[in-house]
Protein backbone atom coordinates (compact mmCIF):
# COMPACT_ATOMS: atom_id res chain seq x y z
CA UNK A 1 0.00 0.00 0.00
CA UNK A 2 1.52 3.38 -1.17
CA UNK A 3 2.03 5.87 1.93
CA UNK A 4 0.10 8.70 1.44
CA UNK A 5 2.23 12.15 -0.09
CA UNK A 6 2.98 15.06 3.17
CA UNK A 7 1.19 18.16 2.13
CA UNK A 8 4.55 19.73 3.13
CA UNK A 9 6.60 18.04 0.58
CA UNK A 10 4.44 18.99 -1.97
CA UNK A 11 5.14 22.54 -1.09
CA UNK A 12 8.34 22.12 -0.31
CA UNK A 13 8.99 20.63 -3.98
CA UNK A 14 7.49 23.61 -5.31
CA UNK A 15 9.54 26.36 -3.99
CA UNK A 16 12.60 27.29 -6.01
CA UNK A 17 15.33 28.23 -4.41
CA UNK A 18 14.90 31.50 -5.72
CA UNK A 19 11.68 33.37 -7.30
CA UNK A 20 8.41 32.39 -6.27
CA UNK A 21 5.68 29.10 -7.77
CA UNK A 22 2.38 29.96 -8.67
CA UNK A 23 -0.05 28.51 -6.16
CA UNK A 24 -2.16 27.03 -9.08
CA UNK A 25 0.64 24.35 -10.41
CA UNK A 26 1.01 23.41 -6.48
CA UNK A 27 -2.67 23.28 -5.85
CA UNK A 28 -3.30 20.85 -9.29
CA UNK A 29 -0.54 18.75 -9.02
CA UNK A 30 -1.43 17.78 -5.20
CA UNK A 31 -4.65 16.78 -6.19
CA UNK A 32 -3.56 14.84 -8.96
CA UNK A 33 -1.13 13.16 -6.56
CA UNK A 34 -4.38 12.50 -4.14
CA UNK A 35 -3.64 15.45 -1.65
CA UNK A 36 -6.91 17.81 -0.77
CA UNK A 37 -6.83 21.27 -1.00
CA UNK A 38 -7.78 22.01 3.18
CA UNK A 39 -4.25 19.88 4.35
CA UNK A 40 -2.54 21.60 1.49
CA UNK A 41 -3.86 25.11 2.30
CA UNK A 42 -3.49 24.24 6.37
CA UNK A 43 0.56 23.09 5.56
CA UNK A 44 0.96 26.86 3.73
CA UNK A 45 -0.60 28.72 6.79
CA UNK A 46 2.01 26.96 9.03
CA UNK A 47 4.80 27.45 6.57
CA UNK A 48 3.58 31.38 6.42
CA UNK A 49 3.48 31.56 10.49
CA UNK A 50 6.34 29.99 11.05
CA UNK A 51 8.64 32.83 8.93
CA UNK A 52 9.64 30.21 6.42
CA UNK A 53 7.10 31.55 2.96
CA UNK A 54 5.45 34.34 1.95
CA UNK A 55 2.27 34.22 0.45
CA UNK A 56 1.24 37.22 -2.18
CA UNK A 57 -2.83 36.84 -3.48
CA UNK A 58 -5.25 34.35 -2.01
CA UNK A 59 -5.99 30.56 -3.00
CA UNK A 60 -5.18 29.43 -6.34
CA UNK A 61 -4.13 32.95 -7.72
CA UNK A 62 -1.67 33.59 -5.29
CA UNK A 63 2.14 32.68 -5.07
CA UNK A 64 4.52 31.82 -2.96
CA UNK A 65 8.41 32.54 -1.95
CA UNK A 66 11.33 31.53 0.93
CA UNK A 67 12.41 34.19 2.97
CA UNK A 68 15.66 34.01 3.80
CA UNK A 69 15.06 31.83 6.85
CA UNK A 70 13.09 29.30 5.17
CA UNK A 71 15.57 29.01 2.63
CA UNK A 72 18.81 28.82 5.21
CA UNK A 73 16.30 26.50 7.00
CA UNK A 74 15.79 24.23 3.49
CA UNK A 75 19.34 24.23 2.77
CA UNK A 76 19.96 22.43 6.54
CA UNK A 77 17.88 19.92 5.48
CA UNK A 78 19.37 19.33 2.05
CA UNK A 79 22.99 19.42 3.55
CA UNK A 80 21.95 15.31 4.57
CA UNK A 81 21.00 15.01 1.30
CA UNK A 82 24.22 16.62 -0.13
CA UNK A 83 26.46 14.27 2.36
CA UNK A 84 24.82 11.26 1.16
CA UNK A 85 25.24 12.03 -2.51
CA UNK A 86 29.01 12.92 -1.27
CA UNK A 87 29.47 9.65 0.42
CA UNK A 88 27.98 7.61 -2.12
CA UNK A 89 30.10 9.15 -4.83
CA UNK A 90 33.23 8.67 -2.97
CA UNK A 91 33.89 12.23 -2.16
CA UNK A 92 33.23 12.48 1.47
CA UNK A 93 35.54 9.92 3.09
CA UNK A 94 36.02 9.83 6.87
CA UNK A 95 39.27 10.99 8.77
CA UNK A 96 39.35 8.27 10.99
CA UNK A 97 37.98 10.95 13.88
CA UNK A 98 34.78 11.34 16.64
CA UNK A 99 33.18 14.66 17.52
CA UNK A 100 32.24 15.00 20.98
CA UNK A 101 29.81 17.49 21.84
CA UNK A 102 28.87 18.84 25.71
CA UNK A 103 25.63 20.35 26.27
CA UNK A 104 25.67 22.95 28.97
CA UNK A 105 22.25 24.67 29.98
CA UNK A 106 21.25 25.73 32.79
CA UNK A 107 17.77 24.31 34.22
CA UNK A 108 15.99 27.52 33.82
CA UNK A 109 16.57 26.88 30.09
CA UNK A 110 15.14 23.28 29.84
CA UNK A 111 13.27 24.33 26.17
CA UNK A 112 16.22 25.64 24.99
CA UNK A 113 18.13 22.04 26.17
CA UNK A 114 15.09 19.79 24.94
CA UNK A 115 15.45 21.82 21.95
CA UNK A 116 19.52 21.15 21.39
CA UNK A 117 19.05 17.95 22.04
CA UNK A 118 16.16 17.50 19.42
CA UNK A 119 18.85 19.52 17.04
CA UNK A 120 21.67 16.57 17.67
CA UNK A 121 19.44 13.80 17.45
CA UNK A 122 18.06 15.13 13.68
CA UNK A 123 22.16 15.15 13.03
CA UNK A 124 22.57 12.18 13.71
CA UNK A 125 24.30 12.59 17.02
CA UNK A 126 23.82 10.01 19.84
CA UNK A 127 24.32 10.10 23.42
CA UNK A 128 26.51 8.43 25.36
CA UNK A 129 26.11 10.05 28.47
CA UNK A 130 24.23 12.92 30.38
CA UNK A 131 24.34 15.62 28.04
CA UNK A 132 27.32 14.36 26.48
CA UNK A 133 26.89 13.76 22.17
CA UNK A 134 28.76 11.86 19.65
CA UNK A 135 29.05 11.76 15.79
CA UNK A 136 31.40 11.01 13.25
CA UNK A 137 30.79 14.34 11.51
CA UNK A 138 31.75 17.79 12.60
CA UNK A 139 28.15 19.64 13.14
CA UNK A 140 29.77 22.61 14.11
CA UNK A 141 28.64 24.63 10.92
CA UNK A 142 24.93 22.92 11.03
CA UNK A 143 24.24 24.17 14.57
CA UNK A 144 23.23 28.08 15.30
CA UNK A 145 25.22 30.56 16.87
CA UNK A 146 22.48 30.11 19.90
CA UNK A 147 23.52 26.15 19.95
CA UNK A 148 27.41 26.90 20.29
CA UNK A 149 27.09 29.34 23.15
CA UNK A 150 26.15 26.61 25.28
CA UNK A 151 28.51 23.90 23.38
CA UNK A 152 31.93 22.01 24.74
CA UNK A 153 33.38 20.32 22.15
CA UNK A 154 36.27 18.10 20.90
CA UNK A 155 37.66 15.32 18.81
CA UNK A 156 39.07 11.98 19.03
CA UNK A 157 40.77 9.04 17.00
CA UNK A 158 40.41 7.04 20.45
CA UNK A 159 36.86 6.97 21.58
CA UNK A 160 35.81 3.88 23.72
CA UNK A 161 32.33 3.71 24.54
CA UNK A 162 31.36 0.74 27.82
CA UNK A 163 34.62 -1.21 26.61
CA UNK A 164 33.86 -1.09 23.03
CA UNK A 165 36.61 0.65 20.83
CA UNK A 166 36.57 -1.07 17.27
CA UNK A 167 34.84 1.97 14.72
CA UNK A 168 32.50 -0.29 13.11
CA UNK A 169 31.35 -2.14 16.31
CA UNK A 170 30.33 1.25 17.93
CA UNK A 171 28.87 2.36 15.13
CA UNK A 172 26.97 -0.93 14.72
CA UNK A 173 26.13 -0.67 18.30
CA UNK A 174 25.28 3.24 18.52
CA UNK A 175 23.49 3.04 15.24
CA UNK A 176 22.10 0.05 14.40
CA UNK A 177 22.45 -0.69 10.50
CA UNK A 178 18.94 -2.91 10.62
CA UNK A 179 16.31 0.09 11.11
CA UNK A 180 18.09 1.68 8.16
CA UNK A 181 18.32 -0.90 5.97
CA UNK A 182 14.94 -1.49 6.63
CA UNK A 183 13.82 1.77 5.74
CA UNK A 184 15.91 1.74 2.10
CA UNK A 185 14.22 -1.32 1.43
CA UNK A 186 11.07 0.48 1.51
CA UNK A 187 12.78 3.00 -0.51
CA UNK A 188 13.21 0.06 -3.07
CA UNK A 189 9.82 -0.67 -2.95
CA UNK A 190 8.73 2.98 -3.98
CA UNK A 191 11.28 2.56 -6.82
CA UNK A 192 10.07 -0.66 -8.04
CA UNK A 193 6.24 0.43 -7.84
CA UNK A 194 7.19 4.02 -9.98
CA UNK A 195 8.93 1.96 -12.76
CA UNK A 196 4.80 0.43 -12.99
CA UNK A 197 3.49 4.12 -13.07
CA UNK A 198 4.39 4.88 -16.61
CA UNK A 199 0.71 6.53 -17.20
CA UNK A 200 0.78 8.65 -14.25
CA UNK A 201 2.38 12.27 -14.95
CA UNK A 202 5.28 12.68 -14.15
CA UNK A 203 5.31 15.26 -11.15
CA UNK A 204 3.51 13.07 -9.39
CA UNK A 205 5.68 10.32 -10.11
CA UNK A 206 8.41 13.00 -8.71
CA UNK A 207 6.50 13.87 -5.46
CA UNK A 208 5.80 9.74 -4.57
CA UNK A 209 9.71 9.94 -4.95
CA UNK A 210 10.44 12.92 -3.04
CA UNK A 211 8.20 11.51 -0.65
CA UNK A 212 9.66 7.81 -0.46
CA UNK A 213 13.26 9.66 0.02
CA UNK A 214 12.39 11.97 2.64
CA UNK A 215 10.72 8.82 4.75
CA UNK A 216 14.44 6.48 3.91
CA UNK A 217 16.47 9.34 5.15
CA UNK A 218 14.58 10.43 8.37
CA UNK A 219 16.27 8.38 10.50
CA UNK A 220 19.59 7.80 8.78
CA UNK A 221 22.59 9.19 10.53
CA UNK A 222 24.33 8.88 7.14
CA UNK A 223 27.22 7.18 8.77
CA UNK A 224 30.76 7.20 6.52
CA UNK A 225 30.94 4.27 4.51
CA UNK A 226 33.95 3.54 6.28
CA UNK A 227 31.79 2.33 9.11
CA UNK A 228 29.20 0.41 7.39
CA UNK A 229 29.14 -3.34 5.74
CA UNK A 230 30.87 -3.37 2.07
CA UNK A 231 28.97 -2.58 0.13
CA UNK A 232 26.35 -0.84 1.91
CA UNK A 233 22.49 -1.32 0.53
CA UNK A 234 21.44 2.20 0.77
CA UNK A 235 24.10 3.56 -1.16
CA UNK A 236 22.60 1.22 -4.47
CA UNK A 237 18.79 2.49 -3.74
CA UNK A 238 20.18 6.54 -3.20
CA UNK A 239 21.84 6.05 -6.53
CA UNK A 240 18.95 3.99 -8.94
CA UNK A 241 17.04 6.97 -6.66
CA UNK A 242 18.98 9.90 -8.34
CA UNK A 243 19.06 8.10 -11.94
CA UNK A 244 15.23 7.72 -11.91
CA UNK A 245 15.18 11.64 -10.23
CA UNK A 246 16.83 12.85 -13.29
CA UNK A 247 15.47 11.19 -16.15
CA UNK A 248 11.83 12.45 -14.64
CA UNK A 249 13.58 15.77 -14.67
CA UNK A 250 14.36 15.50 -18.09
CA UNK A 251 11.01 14.11 -19.32
CA UNK A 252 9.64 17.36 -17.45
CA UNK A 253 11.55 20.46 -17.94
CA UNK A 254 8.91 23.40 -18.03
CA UNK A 255 7.96 22.25 -14.40
CA UNK A 256 11.51 21.68 -12.66
CA UNK A 257 10.53 20.22 -8.69
CA UNK A 258 13.22 20.73 -6.40
CA UNK A 259 14.68 24.12 -8.78
CA UNK A 260 17.94 25.02 -7.43
CA UNK A 261 18.27 22.52 -4.90
CA UNK A 262 18.89 19.55 -7.38
CA UNK A 263 21.76 18.05 -7.78
CA UNK A 264 22.65 18.70 -4.37
CA UNK A 265 25.53 20.44 -3.05
CA UNK A 266 27.95 21.07 -0.11
CA UNK A 267 28.21 24.54 -1.23
CA UNK A 268 26.65 27.16 1.04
Amino acid sequence: MRAAIAPRTVVEAFLPAEGTVPLAAVYDTANLAGVDDQPLRLAIRRMVAAGDVVQAGRGRSGALSLTTAGRDRLHRDRMGLALAHAQDAGAAPWDGRWRLVALSVPEQERALRDALRRDLRELGAVAVSTGLYVSPHDLADTLSPVARAHLTTATTADLDVRGTRDPRALAETLWPAAPVRSAYRTLATALAQDAHDTSVPVAVRQLRLADALERAMRDDPLLPLELRDDPWPPTAVRRAWGERWEALSSAAPAMPLYAGWWPPTTDG
